[in-house]
């Protein structure tokens, strides 16, 4: 797909664009997990629709307060909290810093605005068009957290299923969906990701204690058993994943094109683009 072509290049050039020292020593950096305690959000920390960014905040990798995010900030917190290098996240933040008119800094709140990198059919948010996109949804996450029945452990062939329903099920209860090649990428990556940091990154078999925890309390389940990944997760283990998600999603669009941010003069300015 000519998307899919498209955003591989973008994230070959961008981390090409990184620099960094050697993943030898940073991969044995030591994490004082006494400094990362987890810490729910207080009522003026600010957190957003993503899972992933919202508990690195809630563990202390991130700012606590939600506010002052850049490249440098979360490729940082992504390596110390996930194992993750830099061509792991940087394309979906150089896409984050498209929500807000700030020149320098966004928060986890700004990533909210609809069609940029927060999309339909989350594994558990709502659908903007439907109410609540920023908070975390039990109805819909049971989709996922009740997958692959009869093991304790979610995988790329049931991330794919989880996938195919909840865009089912989306396109049921909103006529406004937006389901393009776009959309679809970004959600395979998450899917990915998810089974990365929660489970076996080659493997993409994640148990599904860590990951109903992870998504559900937005805590590293470190009393749990969980242990952050000695497999650096960067494009050459989440590819694979991801592929074998989208194989199994079975995934049709609903039509449309891509929607994108446009105008200085309003955050919440949305035009669609073909």
């Amino acid at each position: 797909m000519a998307f899919k072509s498209f955003l591989s290049f973008c994230i070959v050039a961008i981390s090409a664009r990184i620099v960094s020292a050697d993943d030898g020593d940073l991969g044995s950096r030591a994490i004082d997990w006494n400094d990362h305690q987890w810490i729910a959000p207080g009522p003026n920390d600010l957190r957003g629709p993503c899972p992933g960014l919202n508990t690195l905040a809630n563990h202390g990798f991130l700012p606590r307060d939600g506010r002052n995010l850049n490249m440098s900030v979360i490729l940082d917190a992504g390596f110390n909290g996930y194992h993750m290098q830099p061509d792991g996240l940087a394309l979906a933040v150089k896409a984050a810093t498209f929500t807000t008119d700030d020149p320098l800094t966004f928060t986890l709140d700004d990533i909210k605005l609809h069609g940029t990198i927060e999309h339909d059919a989350s594994l558990s948010r709502n659908d903007f068009a439907l109410g609540d996109n920023v908070h975390f949804n039990e109805t819909i996450f049971t989709t996922l957290a009740d997958s692959n029945p009869g093991v304790d452990y979610y995988n790329t062939t049931s991330a794919g299923q989880v996938q195919q329903k909840r865009l089912a099920d989306a396109e049921i209860a909103n006529p406004n969906i937006t389901n393009t090649v776009k959309e679809f990428t970004i959600r395979s990556r998450e899917s990915a990701f998810y089974l990365s940091v929660m489970g076996n990154p080659l493997t993409g078999v994640a148990p599904k204690k860590f990951v109903q925890i992870f998504f559900r309390e937005e805590r590293l389940p470190i009393a749990e058993g969980w242990r952050r990944s000695d497999t650096p997760i960067n494009g050459s283990t989440l590819g694979p994943l991801s592929d074998a998600i989208a194989e199994q999603s079975h995934w049709t669009t609903s039509g449309g094109c891509p929607w994108i941010r446009a105008g200085p003069e309003s955050p919440t300015t949305l035009v669609q683009h073909g």
